[in-house]
């Protein structure tokens, strides 16, 4: 048996740039002003879309994502990328509309019937998000990936971003997060199946339920991100340092996948997610938790959920909707404070 994961350097989203690294190279980039008031969101606040304005009821929402592989079977990586590309649309309150494959393949490597198998993963997932697969790029390259660019819409008055936190918004997360550690122990063959398959199906469950719980809340949801590469402390750091504001997280009520914590305890950490750990070790205040705890909150999630900063007085009835759209989690983990912007406190 072909194992996926042996031709990848890392797994899934851990391949990701690092915050640093990121920060590092856009500030080598010549920055151009964009003028343009149609360009609802761009560059400005590390969001997980861009969004343009077509007229006053339309705006389109773009992106992409894609990764080596993060699982052995072809046709569950080719579902999970498609699942993590359209977060992005769904983290932005959008609807995804049309996709493009991008693929890098090694041709002397590995069977193109390994391949067909990944676009096929990809096109069940699009197909049952209600959007379409409209062609795509490939080359040949030495390690494989895949994901997919997408085009998806959204009303302009109702666009989500992750800079529009207030004081005192509580902060609720929509999936266990410890995807990370699993394939990290997958791809060194320490991961049982039972463990293997529930990151699968966490991993290819949509964000379409979060979001149309979000969205049924209409301006009592303030700011929303989906938790992939950087993980739950990166993107919450993002979120709080695009609102202007800090945070206060729970690590007590933060959802955890079964097994993950034995899993981190015998070193199944990604070296993606030792990165993010370093990246955000100044701005956040872990008081006496343990280091293996730290490696969790900061664990490289692919494809994970949506974490939300609702206004108080309608957490309870977002709760109750995530529950009704039947989310993997609607945990309330935190809130937002007054504070030095993109700091967290682990209380």
């Amino acid at each position: 048996m072909i194992r996926l994961t042996e031709f990848s350097h890392g797994a899934g989203c851990a391949c990701k740039l690092s915050p640093a690294d990121l920060r590092a190279v856009l500030g080598m980039v010549q920055a151009v002003p964009v003028t343009d008031p149609d360009l609802l969101v761009g560059f400005d606040t590390s969001d997980d879309a861009a969004v343009y304005r077509l007229r006053d009821d339309l705006a389109v929402v773009v992106t992409t994502d894609f990764f080596t592989p993060i699982v052995d079977d072809p046709y569950d990586w080719g579902r999970i990328a498609a699942t993590n590309a359209l977060s992005d649309v769904y983290a932005m309150g959008g609807t995804p509309l049309l996709a493009l494959n991008l693929v890098a393949w090694p041709r002397d490597g590995l069977p193109f019937d390994l391949l067909a198998r990944v676009l096929e993963g990809g096109q069940d997932v699009v197909r049952g998000a209600g959007a379409l697969v409209a062609g795509g790029h490939s080359i040949d390259d030495a390690e494989p990936k895949y994901g997919l660019a997408v085009v998806g819409t959204v009303h302009p008055d109702r666009v989500l971003t992750n800079a529009g936190a207030r004081v005192g918004d509580v902060l609720v997360l929509t999936k266990p997060i410890g995807l990370g550690v699993i394939s990290t122990a997958l791809k060194r063959g320490a991961a049982d199946d039972g463990l293997v398959a529930t990151a699968v199906t966490i991993m290819t469950t949509l964000n379409a339920g979060a979001r149309d719980a979000a969205v049924a809340l209409g301006d009592a949801v303030h700011a929303a991100t989906d938790v992939t590469g950087f993980g739950l402390l990166g993107h919450l750091r993002e979120l709080c340092a695009g609102s202007g504001l800090a945070a206060e997280l729970d690590a007590a009520a933060v959802p955890v996948i079964d097994g993950v914590r034995d899993l981190v305890a015998a070193g199944m950490v990604a070296g993606g997610t030792q990165r993010n750990h370093a990246f955000i070790a100044d701005s956040v205040d872990f008081g006496a938790l343990p280091l293996d705890a730290q490696y969790l909150l900061a664990d490289a999630q692919t494809s994970g959920g949506l974490l939300l900063a609702v206004a108080p007085e309608r957490a309870d009835d977002l709760v109750a909707g995530l529950r009704a759209h039947h989310t993997l989690a609607a945990a309330v983990v935190g809130r937002t404070v007054a504070g030095p912007a993109g700091t967290i406190r682990i209380v």
